[in-house]
């Protein structure tokens, strides 16, 4: 017989066995990181309970309305062609449009421009 027996000295397997000398380490070990961990401070980084979006929604949202522009443009510019006869010509001035207006949407939607403030009334005299 080697040591690694699980069998007691007399070999009717009665006594701790080994797995269970082990779980008792183990949780004694877990016990004794948690006392000496310190709390954990929130991450930075893990914006879901400041109610920011995601990088990944915020990439998401300035492409869509990137191509959300260009598409608009496309199919105004399709359309126009369609119905007066101007073969490239609308297509080519739409699709302009649209990728400038794609771009204005997407320095809107990322905060390059000013937020307008919408509450004011005109100017009074």
């Amino acid at each position: 017989m080697n040591g690694n027996d699980p069998r007691g000295k007399d070999g009717t397997g009665e006594g701790p066995s080994p797995d269970d000398d082990l779980s008792a380490r183990l949780k004694r070990l877990e016990m004794q990181i948690d006392r000496k961990r310190p709390a954990a401070a929130p991450d930075p980084s893990s914006r879901r309970d400041s109610g920011q979006p995601s990088s990944l929604g915020i990439a998401m949202r300035l492409s869509t309305e990137f191509v959300a522009g260009v598409l608009a443009g496309g199919l105004l510019g399709w359309g126009c062609d369609r119905l007066l006869g101007t073969k490239p010509w609308g297509l080519i001035v739409l699709l302009v449009l649209g990728f400038g207006a794609g771009i204005y949407n997407v320095m809107r939607v990322s905060g390059f421009f000013p937020a307008a403030d919408t509450k004011k009334g005109p100017p009074g005299p």
